[in-house]
Order: structure tokens, then sequence, then C-alpha cells
């Protein structure tokens, strides 16, 4: 039988490259405000942690609606497809009110942490400015799995890379002004990413309206009345896989808010870990929704046994990526650092951090293919729990008591390293833990399909 690892490839450097485009944002944002101020970067090392909790958990439950649309098309239902997008726009809605109730009151979150008085203003308007670009970007989010279901990922691509040039000078112009506009400082940053939002939301209504692959979804139907069993369906995929998402996300946020407590340079140097993090991450994410699509498209199209094919293949696609592009990154981690700031100091703790980013990626990239994975097969609320307890309890936990309580007579290590090894050795033991779970899952899914023929 025909390996499907071209077609899954293709699609994932498509998907790779729109996510790469989308995290030049990001990175865009960092560099900006890095060159601005000390005090710049770490203000939107805190807010952008905020609002990466909000927004991934929210997004999380829109993606989990993938494999749903998958199977439909495996199945040439393409009409229950336009049906089942209109319906997902009841949840999009309920979702932006949630998270715009959070971004607009982040008080209680800033406290809990600790975050230095001095930054807070700074981060509360930066995060008011996101907050009415939440549902721009949610209903985005929409078009993007929904393209991403059909196989037609380059309709998203383009977009998120023809906005880059709207993002980056705009970030540039509102942080530190000019041509009449006061330099606005961080917050320059958050009114950029709102007229992004706004512009790829116009966008890809355009593309639904007038590109003929969607034609047959017949999308632009009246609306019908929300359906209990169809949103029923979609919250109980999408809720625990959301969740997963916060806590996987969390985990990493909330080290940038305690490590705020460090002072600037801590929390200045995570900044940028983190977001070379993220950036790899963006390729073993980029194949698990290829990949998912696929092992949905076949389970869709009754064929459980080339679904699990596809399944492997993309696993060990998965395994070998993530070797290369860690050992590519503990050569580079010092000339890296060094292209995100001009602070000696910063560039040293930083490349000391990115080698445990590099030590980690091969566990994130298995742990993140399967869990996608594994919602092909609505296996949701058991990855939920292994985050919980692994990513929040020996994770974020066992760092916090590394830096701040110590370790068996050790006193505490007031650096940003100690919740960087304590997530690395969380992740290794999820990732053991997802592919387990994954191959039990395709074994039975194999059986009871063998038993069935």
């Amino acid at each position: 039988m025909k390996s499907e690892l071209p077609l899954i490839l293709r699609h994932a450097v498509t998907v790779l490259a729109g996510q790469l485009a989308v995290m030049a944002y990001g990175v865009t944002d960092t560099i900006v405000a890095g060159r601005h101020s000390q005090e710049a970067l770490a203000a939107l090392s805190i807010g952008s942690a905020v609002f990466v909790s909000v927004y991934v958990a929210l997004m999380g439950i829109l993606q989990a609606i993938l494999p749903i649309w998958a199977e439909q098309r495996g199945a040439g239902r393409d009409a229950a497809i336009g049906a089942s997008v209109r319906q997902s726009l009841y949840l999009c809605a309920a979702a932006s009110v949630l998270g715009m109730a959070v971004l607009l009151s982040p008080g209680p979150i800033l406290e809990w942490t600790d975050v230095p008085p001095q930054l807070r203003g700074e981060v509360r308007a930066y995060l008011a400015v996101l907050a009415f670009g939440l549902p721009a970007a949610l209903l985005f989010r929409i078009y993007s799995t929904l393209s991403q279901a059909l196989g037609h990922p380059q309709l998203v691509t383009w977009l998120q890379v023809g906005a880059l040039f709207i993002k980056l000078p705009l970030s540039v112009w509102l942080t530190f002004g000019g041509a009449g506009v006061p330099a606005l400082g961080v917050v320059g940053c958050a009114w950029a990413t709102l007229a992004v939002n706004y512009a790829l939301l116009l966008l890809a209504l355009g593309m639904l309206r007038r590109h003929g692959r969607y034609a047959p979804l017949q999308l632009w139907r009246r609306p019908e009345p929300p359906d209990r069993a169809q949103l029923l369906r979609f919250l109980r995929l999408g809720l625990p896989a959301g969740l997963a998402i916060l806590v996987e996300v969390t985990s990493f946020t909330l080290m940038a808010l305690f490590i705020a407590r460090q002072g600037a340079l801590a929390a200045a140097a995570h900044q940028i870990a983190a977001n070379v993090a993220v950036v790899l991450y963006m390729v073993p994410l980029s194949l698990a929704i290829a990949a998912s699509a696929r092992v949905s498209f076949w389970r869709g199209s009754g064929d459980e046994a080339r679904a699990a094919r596809v399944a492997w293949q993309g696993f060990g696609l998965a395994a070998l990526l993530g070797c290369t592009l860690g050992a590519l990154l503990l050569v580079l981690r010092t000339p890296v650092a060094g292209l995100y700031s001009n602070s000696a100091e910063v560039v040293a703790l930083t490349a000391g951090l990115l080698a445990w980013v590099s030590a980690c990626h091969v566990a994130d990239a298995l742990q993140t293919f399967c869990i996608f994975v594994l919602r092909c097969y609505q296996i949701t609320l058991a990855p939920l729990l292994i985050y919980g307890v692994l990513l929040w309890g020996m994770g974020l936990g066992g760092g916090y008591t590394l830096a701040y309580r110590g370790w068996d007579g050790q006193p505490p290590l007031a650096s940003p390293a100690a919740f960087w090894g304590a997530n690395g050795v969380a992740l290794s033991v999820v990732a053991l833990a997802f592919t387990a779970l994954l191959w039990l899952v395709l074994r039975l899914r194999r059986r009871a399909a063998a038993r069935e023929g």
C-alpha cells in the first residue's frame, strides 16, 4: 500500500509555513520590545503569558473539532460539514465572551503570581487591547481548522504569511512612535496584533465566500438554531482537549509569572527561551495537524488499518525531526540568544536555558504528535489527567520547589533553570505515557475492525 508520508509532509510543511508566520508575530514583538527596553520585554513576557494561556485554551476547543470535519470529509458528507461549521459559531461566541472577561480583569492573576507592581499597569493595558482582538482570532481559527480538515492548509498559510507584512511594520511603528504617533511601548505591539487579527478575519471571509473548494459545503445558509446534540459532541471532544492545552501551555506561561519574581533579567531570558521553544514546537504541531487530518479521513472512510498505519508513519517522522532540531539548537544556542538581545547578561543566561530547551524537544515532539492522534479516536480525558499530574505537579510544582524552597537539603536555586529542568523531566514522562496509550488504542481499534470485517 502506498505510503501517505509524502502527502502528510506536504501538508505539514504548508501548515508549518503558516505557523511560523504566526510565530514571527511573536518573535517580532519580542525583538521590538527587547530593543525598546528590558522593562518592556519583561512586561511583554508577563502579558503574553496571560494572553497565550487564555487564547490557546479556547483555540484548543475549536481546533479539536478537526477530526469531526475530517471524518465527515472521508465519508463524503459535505453538507454535514457546512451545518457543523455553522453550529461551531455558537461555541466560538461563548468562548469569546469568556476569554474577553478574563483578559479585561487580569488583576487576580497578577496578584496571585506576585508580578512586580511597576509592571502591572503596562501589562493590564496590553491585555485590554488584545481582549478586543480575541473574537477575530477565534473566528479565524474556525476557518483554519476547517481548511486543514478539508486537506487545503495552503488556503490558511497564504493569509498568515501575507499578514506578516502588516504585523512587522506596525509593531515597530507603534512601539517606537513616529509620523505623529507617540511611542506606545509594549502596548503598541498589542495594537498591531489586533489590526492583524481583523485583517485575517476579513480575508478568511472573502475566501469562504469566493473560493470554489468551500462551495459544496453550503456554508452561507441561514444559521440553524443551536443543536444541543451537536454542541455537546463538540464539548465532549473540545473541552477536555482545550483544558489539556491549557495545562500544557500554562505549565510554560506560569513559569514566566513565577520567574518574574527573580527580576527583569530572569524574565527577559525566560521570554526568549520560551519564544524559541514555541518556534521549535511548531514543527511537531504542524506534523500532528496534518497527520491527524489523514487519520480521521481514513477512519471516516472505514479503513481503520490504514488510519493506524498513517499514525505510526507520522510518529516515526516526529521522532526524527525532534532529534534533529534539538541537536541543532544545542549547537547554535548562543548565536540564537544573541539575535534577541544586545545585553551580554541576557544572552549568557538565555544560552543556558536553551540547552534545556534542546534537551526536552524530542519528548515535546512525541507527546504533541500523540495527543493529536489520540483525539482522532475521541481519547481526550486521559491525556488531560496525565498533563495535570505531570506538567503541573512534577514540572511546574517541581520547578517552584527547586527555585524557591530547595530540595533534599539543598538551598533554593533562584534561577529560571530550575523550572526548565523540572519541566524537561515531566515532558519525558508524558511522552512515554502518551506513546504507550497510543499503542494500546491503535491495537484495540485494529482488533475491533478485524472482528467486524
